[in-house]
Protein backbone atom coordinates (compact mmCIF):
# COMPACT_ATOMS: atom_id res chain seq x y z
CA UNK A 1 0.00 0.00 0.00
CA UNK A 2 1.20 3.29 -0.14
CA UNK A 3 1.99 5.78 2.37
CA UNK A 4 0.49 9.06 3.14
CA UNK A 5 3.51 10.93 1.40
CA UNK A 6 3.54 9.04 -1.65
CA UNK A 7 -0.30 9.56 -2.12
CA UNK A 8 -0.04 13.36 -1.89
CA UNK A 9 3.13 12.91 -4.21
CA UNK A 10 1.13 10.93 -6.75
CA UNK A 11 -1.40 13.22 -6.64
CA UNK A 12 0.78 16.39 -7.44
CA UNK A 13 2.12 14.78 -9.70
CA UNK A 14 -1.07 13.98 -11.84
CA UNK A 15 -1.93 17.94 -11.01
CA UNK A 16 1.14 18.70 -12.26
CA UNK A 17 0.64 15.92 -15.71
CA UNK A 18 -2.94 17.70 -16.28
CA UNK A 19 -1.43 21.45 -15.66
CA UNK A 20 1.25 20.67 -18.16
CA UNK A 21 -1.15 18.62 -20.86
CA UNK A 22 -3.64 22.12 -20.59
CA UNK A 23 -0.28 24.57 -21.15
CA UNK A 24 0.96 22.62 -24.05
CA UNK A 25 -2.95 22.49 -25.69
CA UNK A 26 -3.09 26.07 -24.82
CA UNK A 27 0.13 26.97 -26.38
CA UNK A 28 -0.40 25.04 -29.42
CA UNK A 29 -3.48 26.74 -29.47
CA UNK A 30 -1.93 30.14 -29.58
CA UNK A 31 1.11 29.19 -31.96
CA UNK A 32 -2.28 28.83 -34.58
CA UNK A 33 -3.35 32.11 -33.58
CA UNK A 34 -0.43 33.65 -34.05
CA UNK A 35 0.33 32.00 -37.35
CA UNK A 36 -3.07 33.08 -38.64
CA UNK A 37 -2.50 36.37 -37.18
CA UNK A 38 0.70 37.04 -39.17
CA UNK A 39 -0.77 35.70 -42.32
CA UNK A 40 -3.93 37.98 -42.33
CA UNK A 41 -2.00 40.63 -41.33
CA UNK A 42 0.94 40.12 -44.26
CA UNK A 43 -2.41 39.77 -46.62
CA UNK A 44 -3.77 42.63 -45.50
CA UNK A 45 -0.45 44.53 -45.80
CA UNK A 46 -0.43 43.40 -49.43
CA UNK A 47 -4.20 44.29 -50.28
CA UNK A 48 -3.72 47.66 -48.64
CA UNK A 49 -1.03 48.72 -50.59
CA UNK A 50 -2.88 48.55 -54.08
CA UNK A 51 -5.69 50.57 -51.85
CA UNK A 52 -3.51 53.03 -50.69
CA UNK A 53 -2.01 53.89 -54.47
CA UNK A 54 -6.09 53.79 -55.25
CA UNK A 55 -6.79 56.33 -52.77
CA UNK A 56 -3.23 58.36 -53.73
CA UNK A 57 -4.58 58.86 -57.50
CA UNK A 58 -8.48 59.68 -56.24
CA UNK A 59 -7.37 62.57 -54.35
CA UNK A 60 -4.88 63.46 -57.01
CA UNK A 61 -8.02 63.78 -59.32
CA UNK A 62 -10.19 65.27 -56.69
CA UNK A 63 -7.57 67.94 -56.32
CA UNK A 64 -7.53 69.02 -60.02
CA UNK A 65 -11.46 68.47 -60.42
CA UNK A 66 -11.63 71.26 -57.72
CA UNK A 67 -9.15 73.45 -59.71
CA UNK A 68 -11.14 73.33 -62.66
CA UNK A 69 -14.13 73.91 -60.72
CA UNK A 70 -12.26 76.78 -59.43
CA UNK A 71 -11.47 78.15 -62.63
CA UNK A 72 -15.23 77.76 -63.67
CA UNK A 73 -16.52 79.67 -60.60
CA UNK A 74 -14.09 82.66 -61.45
CA UNK A 75 -15.25 82.58 -64.93
CA UNK A 76 -18.68 82.65 -64.22
CA UNK A 77 -18.28 85.33 -61.44
CA UNK A 78 -16.95 87.27 -64.08
CA UNK A 79 -19.56 86.86 -66.58
CA UNK A 80 -21.85 87.55 -64.05
CA UNK A 81 -20.57 91.02 -63.75
CA UNK A 82 -20.45 91.75 -67.07
CA UNK A 83 -23.93 90.18 -67.56
CA UNK A 84 -25.05 92.80 -64.47
CA UNK A 85 -22.68 96.20 -65.69
CA UNK A 86 -24.62 95.31 -69.28
CA UNK A 87 -28.14 95.19 -67.56
CA UNK A 88 -27.55 98.29 -65.83
CA UNK A 89 -26.08 100.13 -69.08
CA UNK A 90 -29.79 98.78 -71.03
CA UNK A 91 -31.68 99.52 -68.04
CA UNK A 92 -30.71 103.27 -68.16
CA UNK A 93 -30.26 103.67 -71.87
CA UNK A 94 -33.82 102.02 -72.33
CA UNK A 95 -35.78 103.49 -69.21
CA UNK A 96 -34.72 107.07 -69.71
CA UNK A 97 -36.11 107.15 -73.47
CA UNK A 98 -39.25 104.58 -72.40
CA UNK A 99 -40.03 107.07 -69.37
CA UNK A 100 -40.05 110.14 -71.66
CA UNK A 101 -41.96 108.91 -74.57
CA UNK A 102 -44.67 107.17 -71.96
CA UNK A 103 -44.77 110.79 -70.16
CA UNK A 104 -44.86 112.53 -73.72
CA UNK A 105 -47.55 110.23 -74.41
CA UNK A 106 -49.97 110.65 -71.53
CA UNK A 107 -49.30 114.18 -72.16
CA UNK A 108 -50.47 114.17 -75.47
CA UNK A 109 -53.63 112.11 -74.41
CA UNK A 110 -54.70 114.12 -71.78
CA UNK A 111 -54.55 117.16 -74.02
CA UNK A 112 -56.20 115.73 -76.54
CA UNK A 113 -58.83 114.59 -74.14
CA UNK A 114 -59.27 118.46 -72.73
CA UNK A 115 -59.72 119.25 -76.33
CA UNK A 116 -62.65 116.78 -76.75
CA UNK A 117 -63.79 117.78 -73.73
CA UNK A 118 -63.56 121.71 -74.72
CA UNK A 119 -65.31 120.43 -77.86
CA UNK A 120 -68.60 119.18 -76.84
CA UNK A 121 -68.71 121.96 -74.59
CA UNK A 122 -68.65 124.61 -77.25
CA UNK A 123 -70.86 122.34 -79.33
CA UNK A 124 -73.33 122.46 -76.54
CA UNK A 125 -73.35 125.97 -75.75
CA UNK A 126 -73.86 126.29 -79.53
CA UNK A 127 -77.19 124.13 -79.76
CA UNK A 128 -78.25 125.77 -76.68
CA UNK A 129 -78.44 129.42 -78.65
CA UNK A 130 -79.45 128.41 -81.58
Amino acid sequence: MLTGGELAALIAAVVWTVLVAFLCVTLVKLTRLLSETTRVVSEFGERARPLLDDVASTVERTGNSLDRVEEITANVATSTEDISTMTTLTRSVVTGPLVKLASFSYGLSRVLGQRRALALVRSRRRRERS
